[in-house]
């Protein structure tokens, strides 16, 4: 087995590698307030976001799934990694050499599946670049040539060139330490008749890469006549590369793509790197697949989607562009954003246009023109013979729905006055009418059948809602390693007293410097909550709220640490990146925090003496009597300072 990774090589990598930095690789990240980020989850489909991003404290919480953690945990998630890959990918990132305990240095053959196959691409692509400038690529340099691509184009999107022989890439890799198994896996070799041989051969390639910039496939064109294989022939399906998944070009287009809200979804890689070179820095294309819903899925991350985003696709004129226009418009309600499509004239692609008419060309080409929705209906028109009512009933059977799907209420009703004259309707509001009926059906059947789409997420859940409902289910925060379960009322945010219990945790964890050392005197038995009772016994067995006065980052990690489940510790990172409900955060309104829950358990403690004072009578040993009068005594003078005197009286 491979050595494990040294704790201080794994302490040394996390502090290294900002967790915005990371998360800002995947969705666009904006100020939530107070130091933190927000942005769209990345794990479940929302419309506004709920994802939450702490860089002071490393830490990541989405409010809406749950999912939080570290900075590893974040790439373990989202890339579907080990731990010892996670780390290794980052200490990569940072530059860091990272030990190996039992075994010392960790051979390479050791390394998790994905490490070695994104290893096997990287060396692969650079093996592609270089071959590109040898005698036998001429053809592929003269084929980027003929399209406007020089020599620093083709470096900048890393384009190179596949050997004619059946298995030079083979035993290159081999050379490399690459097992046959390895070679398979990956989609680089295919079997053939004596072992593995080359998958591409004799082709011009373009890397493929995921949206944090690792390659993980190929799209390779075909250059000569006596290639019998396909115009274009892509890595097939594999542990790393899901085509469904991945938009060729991402990894140069997503800063721009959040800075703009703005994205061009064009067809090729020619076009994105025409596009590119043009000055149209937000393009980016499917890779041998169709515009679908895990394709949307990365752009709404990138725009923050909403109303102001754009989308535009850029699809040729002929049927087959047609088709792929109204299949992008199938998925157009998942976007927030508003859609829109582009055909060059006289049916060119960007690349084409590029060449024909210059850079300033593909730039008008994308300004947007034509509503995604309008190009839809006059594509379902087109079909019908206009001149007939039965003709133009028929077409209007068949786009009122489309008009109706249209997301702002306002544009809907002008659309459907335009789709009136489009079919030659005199009686406007007959049209109108009838597309608003028809989206209210639409409304009806979504609100009795289960919720359809990202919008309609019933199961989102907000703190509070989600505490209410007690999420974690039964037991979550009960007998764990730390010690035996919490007792008490279930978590309520209507309760002034839980409310009052989680802001006083958030001070703990975000700014214990305003609570210490006081904090550190308060027992479990003064939160109510059973999640907060827990998540204060783990702040106790990581040594208290004062340890956070020295470093953030490691005392926010021992308190996970020390959480005796997953559901105490997604508590604890909750707690430590959400907002607080003050408007200033400081001494006072830490003071309050703390008196208020202070008060509460006084009061209680008083109402259980005055109980057992009841209870006993006349009739109890005049010492035992005497005790328990004497305590409710100090209560009540207790009680009477924390009110007259604030923090002072703690």
């Amino acid at each position: 087995m491979a050595g494990r990774i040294n704790d201080d090589d794994v302490k040394a990598v996390r502090d290294a590698v900002p967790i915005d930095a990371v998360v800002s690789d995947y969705l666009q990240l904006r100020s939530a307030g107070g130091g933190n980020l927000k942005g769209l989850c990345p794990f479940h489909d929302e419309k506004s976001p709920s994802f939450q991003v702490s860089p002071g404290k490393g830490l990541f919480h989405c409010f809406g799934c749950q999912e939080g953690g570290d900075t590893i945990a974040f790439v373990m998630k989202i890339d579907h990694l080990s731990f010892s890959e996670t780390v290794e990918r980052l200490a990569a990132r940072a530059g860091i050499t990272l030990r190996y305990e039992e075994g010392g240095y960790n051979p390479a053959s050791q390394r998790g599946e994905r490490t070695r196959l994104v290893e096997a691409h990287k060396i692969a692509a650079q093996f592609y670049v270089e071959q590109l400038g040898g005698p036998e690529a001429e053809i592929g340099r003269t084929f980027l040539a003929e399209r406007g691509f020089d020599q620093a184009a083709a470096e900048h999107f890393g384009v190179g060139y596949s050997p004619a022989g059946w298995d030079h890439l083979t035993r290159y890799l081999r050379g490399r330490g690459f097992t046959d198994k390895e070679l398979l896996l990956s989609g680089l070799s295919q079997d053939g008749r004596r072992g593995p041989i080359d998958r591409f051969r004799g082709r011009l390639m373009w890397p493929i890469r995921d949206i944090s910039g690792e390659v993980v496939g190929f799209g390779a064109r075909k250059l000569r006549e006596d290639d019998n294989g396909p115009k274009y022939l892509n890595t097939p399906e594999t542990p790393i590369y899901k085509k469904s998944q991945v938009l060729y070009g991402v990894d140069l287009a997503k800063k721009d793509i959040a800075k703009s809200s703005r994205a061009v979804v064009v067809e090729g890689y020619t076009d994105v790197m025409a596009c590119h070179l043009a000055g149209v820095t937000t393009a980016i294309a499917t890779c041998g697949t169709a515009f679908g819903g895990d394709h949307i899925k990365i752009l709404r991350r990138l725009l923050m989607d909403n109303g102001s985003a754009r989308v535009i696709f850029t699809f040729d004129g002929d049927a087959a562009g047609q088709k792929a226009a109204l299949r992008a418009f199938e998925d157009d309600q998942k976007f927030a954003a508003e859609t829109y499509i582009a055909i060059a004239p006289d049916n060119m692609d960007p690349c084409d246009l590029r060449l024909a008419k210059g850079d300033e060309a593909v730039q008008d080409l994308v300004e947007p023109r034509t509503p995604l929705f309008e190009f839809a209906i006059r594509q379902i028109v087109s079909r019908y013979d206009l001149e007939t009512p039965a003709g133009r009933a028929a077409a209007l059977d068949e786009a009122a729905p489309i008009v109706a799907r249209i997301k702002n209420g306002a544009s809907q009703h002008e659309v459907a006055v335009q789709l009136a004259g489009i079919l030659g309707i005199l009686d406007t509001q007959f049209v109108v009418a009838r597309v608003a009926r028809v989206a209210r059906w639409a409304r009806d059947r979504g609100g009795r059948g289960p919720a359809q789409g990202p919008g309609a997420r019933s199961g989102a859940q907000t703190p509070e809602n989600r505490s209410q409902s007690g999420a974690a289910g039964p037991g979550a925060y009960g007998p764990g390693p730390a010690g035996p379960a919490v007792s008490g009322p279930a978590l309520n945010l209507r309760s002034p007293a839980h409310r009052t219990e989680r802001e006083l945790l958030k001070l703990a964890l975000q700014r214990p410097e305003l609570v210490s050392p006081a904090f550190d005197a308060y027992g479990e038995d003064e939160f109510t909550a059973p999640p907060y009772a827990a998540v204060r016994r783990a702040i106790a067995e990581a040594g208290g709220a004062e340890q956070g006065l020295a470093s953030a980052p490691e005392y926010l990690a021992r308190v996970r640490e020390a959480a005796p489940n997953d559901a105490v510790r997604a508590m604890v990172t909750e707690l430590a990146v959400e907002v607080f409900h003050g408007k200033s955060i400081d001494e006072i309104y830490a003071g309050e925090q703390l008196v208020q829950v202070r008060l509460r358990a006084v009061d209680r403690r008083v109402r259980e003496v005055t109980g057992t004072l009841t209870r006993l009578g006349t009739h109890a040993a005049p010492d035992h009597l005497a005790a328990v009068q004497n305590e409710l005594w100090v209560l009540q003078q207790y009680g009477q300072s924390l009110r007259a005197q604030g923090a002072a009286a703690l």
